[in-house]
C-alpha cells in the first residue's frame, strides 16, 4: 500500500503544466516550428486546446478508447496502452506520451501530421484553424 501511494505522489509531483512559451520553446528544440509548413503557433494553439498544455492529460472517449499527453494521441490508432486493440501508428506505448520531455509525443504528432494532417486533432480545426494564432507565441522569443 505504501508504494502505491508513493507511485501515485510521484506521477503528481512529476505532471508538467507548461506555459505557452516554455511549450513553444521545447516544440522548436524538437523540430515542429515549420514541420510540414504548420507554424509554432498553431502547434501551441492545438496543445492549448487539446490538453491545456498538461503532459500528463488523459481523456477517455465514449468509444473506449483514450487520449494521452499533450497532443492528447489516441490509443486506437497512434500508441498501445496494452488495454485497448490498437493499430499502434507511431510504434510506443501511451505512457510514453505523459512524460515531460515531449520528444516521443512530438515525433507521433510529426508521423500524424504526415498521415492525416493537422486537421486530425478537433481542437486545432475548431480553435485554431483559419485564426490569428499568432498571440500563443507573442513574446516569447521562438
Amino acid at each position: 500500500m505504501k508504494a502505491l501511494v508513493f507511485l501515485l505522489l510521484l506521477v503528481v509531483v512529476t505532471a508538467k503544466q507548461y506555459d505557452r512559451c516554455d511549450l513553444a520553446r521545447a516544440m522548436k528544440a524538437n523540430g515542429m516550428a515549420g514541420y510540414r509548413g504548420i507554424s509554432l503557433a498553431n502547434w501551441v494553439c492545438l496543445a492549448k486546446h487539446e490538453s491545456g498544455y498538461n503532459t500528463q492529460a488523459i481523456n477517455h472517449n465514449s468509444d473506449g478508447s483514450t487520449d494521452y499527453g499533450i497532443f492528447q494521441i489516441n490509443n486506437r490508432w497512434w500508441c498501445n496502452n496494452g488495454k485497448f486493440h490498437s493499430a499502434n501508428g507511431c510504434k510506443i506505448s501511451c505512457s510514453q506520451l505523459l512524460t515531460d520531455n515531449i520528444s516521443q509525443a512530438a515525433e507521433c504528432a510529426k508521423i500524424i501530421v504526415r498521415q492525416q494532417g493537422i486537421t486530425a486533432w478537433v481542437a486545432w480545426r475548431k480553435y485554431c484553424r483559419g485564426r490569428d494564432v499568432s498571440s500563443y507565441v507573442a513574446g516569447c522569443g521562438v
